[in-house]
């Protein structure tokens, strides 16, 4: 009796069971074709504005293959009347192009790992350590981002005067060297670093230094990667602060005031000018290529602090 009760029940329950399967299979077709579209379209929609983006330094570098009489040519072409590979090896001839490049890079290392030392110690001592005041100091610390760089500049080179700095290369270094916006990255994610590991180190007997050494840093490669690729970009890209410090420009001047070198009274060499343009973005991407997978990992990360 029981059994005859059951059995209609068991097939009901699987017919039911193989048509609401059917039915489910029927409707994640579309949904699954809709969504392909979707990713195809997304795709596109990325290679166009790469494209779009990327047009300013495709015609860059095709000008710097033309002859200085045509750069400003009516209709304007992407290609000149013949390929001048000669204005790259010419840039080098026209002014002390090595030095500008040597003092780049110079500026730009030093300057880079001065302001990881700085970032990365007052980050840990503002989102790791307690002390009375920190909330109060690194509010006051954010503060200094919204006075704009150009309103520093007076006061900046007053100091530099009292320290007798002025073309010098501490004066190109130093001043930019203790930015709030390195110090907010690091202290967001170590923020982001389970209190447990410290912890556990202290309890090995490990201080503050050693633990900062032995895990905090470990740890924060990404954000660290992240924080090198921007600082070390600001320093080769500034342009106002090592014009007004800068005396002797032929000693001391930096890649974008040589840019600047080839604009005179008797005219601008424009091929010349994006030649070394061209030039001087090939450190940066380089950097940029090599820690790809850092930054993307580092980005992502950085903003998760006090999860």
């Amino acid at each position: 009796m029981s059994t005859d009760t059951m059995e209609p029940l068991v097939l009901g329950d699987a017919k039911d069971d193989g048509t609401a399967g059917a039915e489910r299979i029927r409707g994640q077709a579309p949904q699954s074709a809709a969504g392909r579209v979707r990713l195809i379209l997304a795709h596109i929609a990325v290679y166009v504005a790469a494209l779009i983006f990327m047009l300013p330094l495709i015609y860059a570098f095709f000008s710097a293959l033309k002859p200085n009489g045509e750069m400003f040519a009516m209709p304007p072409r992407l290609i000149g009347s013949e390929v001048r590979w000669s204005n790259f090896a010419e840039v080098f001839e026209f002014g002390p192009f090595w030095t500008y490049i040597g003092n780049s890079l110079f500026v730009a290392i030093a300057g880079t790992l001065v302001v990881l030392f700085v970032s990365t110690t007052a980050g840990y001592a503002f989102g790791r350590l307690r002390w009375r005041g920190r909330d109060a100091v690194f509010v006051l610390f954010l503060a200094t981002l919204m006075v704009p760089a150009e309103v520093l500049v007076i006061p900046m080179f007053q100091v530099m005067q009292w320290f007798g700095w002025v073309d010098t290369f501490q004066a190109l270094i130093f001043p930019f060297a203790f930015t709030a916006f390195g110090t907010f990255l690091m202290r967001q994610f170590f923020r982001g670093i389970p209190y447990e590991l410290e912890e556990a180190a202290r309890v090995d007997g490990a201080g503050a230094v050693r633990t900062f050494l032995r895990i905090i840093l470990p740890l924060s490669t990404s954000s660290i990667a992240v924080l090198a690729v921007f600082t070390f970009m600001s320093f080769w890209n500034s342009y106002l602060w090592p014009l007004i410090v800068t005396v002797d420009y032929n000693a001391h001047g930096t890649l974008p005031v040589g840019l600047a070198s080839f604009s005179g009274l008797t005219g601008t060499r424009w091929d010349l000018q994006m030649a070394a343009s061209i030039i001087s973005m090939i450190p940066t991407t380089l950097l940029v290529i090599i820690l790809q997978k850092h930054l993307v990992k580092g980005i992502a990360m950085a903003g998760l602090g006090g999860r």
